[in-house]
């Protein structure tokens, strides 16, 4: 009962038992009677509220009331039916579509599901299948980018299209004056900020940045981490960064030691997993030689030891896309266009955190 995913289950179980016999609970109290900070009671509260435990209120959480949890929003009075395309049915996925499903159902659309593979052919032939369908009167789209760069078949569209977890950093001419395209997204600068200051707060005063070069978050990871290291504060803690190749954890391992880095933000999970188990079979202890974040917070709880990880607010991702589409084609194009970010979350576990 010493891991840190063990004491903050515990935790959450006794915030738990604490609202059930009182009704309402406040951050200051649990915090003083628990022995640990309010920002630590504030996360374990947002983690509840995201399972739909609790609710949160100004300074403290209460139970979710009955009425609150079986009452859907407001339903639309016109039956629409949205077309889904996403890189992956597996993966990350999952508690995207989920939440995407949660908001059609409460507000009374259709969604209609395609998986693709990474691949901008097979985004472009699985967008057209529900287009030429013709029962489609939006799209929600996690397309791949070249260069970042949406491809102009996504501007010819007939209908108003939501990018989910993807921002394009600059438009085709197909698509620059179109207001109906609109994004939401994980604040991935924050992530890293998380990450970074959870680190920094361990005593750490190396820390380096592994990222896989397939996946579109990296691109915002590097980016963020650039502008960071462009602090004069962070500049001597944020060391080197590398792209993860197969086979090369121990060379890794190897930089990290001679560079003097004792904290990493890997992305994503299994990586973050093979860099564990390297370090366990190369004398290394995780966290006390290297203390390891993992982001996405897939699996990073199956790892040994259990991953601390940023994660994305995946469900909430996926029912915001719903609602936006469904908010544009109640209001036309003289509703203005959202561009929208969500913060992620920090979990805490073994891998950061050395405890006495």
């Amino acid at each position: 009962m010493t891991t840190e995913r063990l004491f903050g289950t515990q935790r959450q179980e006794r915030l738990l038992a604490e609202l059930r016999g009182r009704g309402a609970v406040r951050v200051r109290d649990l915090a003083r009677e628990l022995g640990v900070s309010e920002l630590t009671i504030r996360r374990d509260i947002a983690a509840l509220a995201e399972r739909g435990l609790v609710s949160k209120v100004h300074g403290g959480a209460t139970l979710p009331s009955r009425r609150a949890a079986t009452s859907p929003p407001h339903r639309v009075s016109i039956r629409y039916t949205l077309g889904m395309v996403v890189p992956s049915l597996d993966f990350y996925w999952p508690a995207v579509i989920a939440g995407a499903r949660a908001a059609a159902a409460a507000l009374g659309v259709d969604l209609q599901l395609r998986g693709s593979s990474y691949d901008p052919e097979e985004d472009r032939r699985q967008v057209g299948r529900l287009v030429e369908a013709g029962e489609v009167a939006g799209l929600l789209l996690a397309p791949s980018l070249d260069g970042r760069v949406p491809p102009d078949w996504i501007g010819r569209l007939s209908v108003p299209v939501v990018f989910v977890e993807r921002q394009p950093r600059s438009w085709p001419a197909a698509l620059a004056s179109t207001p109906a395209v609109e994004w939401v997204r994980t604040d991935h600068a924050h992530g890293l900020d998380l990450a970074v200051g959870h680190l920094c707060e361990q005593g750490h005063r190396r820390v380096g940045l592994v990222l896989d070069r397939d996946s579109p978050t990296s691109a915002h990871l590097l980016r963020a981490w650039h502008a960071a290291r462009a602090d004069p504060a962070l500049a001597a803690v944020l060391a080197s960064q590398w792209w993860v190749t197969p086979g090369q954890s121990v060379k890794l391992l190897r930089e990290c030691r001679r560079a003097g880095i004792t904290g990493l933000v890997v992305h994503s999970d299994p990586q973050a997993a093979d860099l564990a188990r390297c370090c366990a079979e190369h004398g290394m202890q995780v966290p006390g030689d290297m203390a390891i974040v993992s982001y996405d917070d897939e699996v990073a709880h199956l790892a040994e030891p259990a991953l601390t990880a940023v994660r994305p607010p995946k469900s909430h991702i996926g029912r915001l896309a719903v609602e936006l589409m469904v908010a544009r084609l109640l209001g036309g194009e003289r509703r203005p266009a959202h561009r929208v970010l969500l913060a992620p979350d920090l979990v805490v576990r073994a891998s950061s955190v050395t405890r006495a």
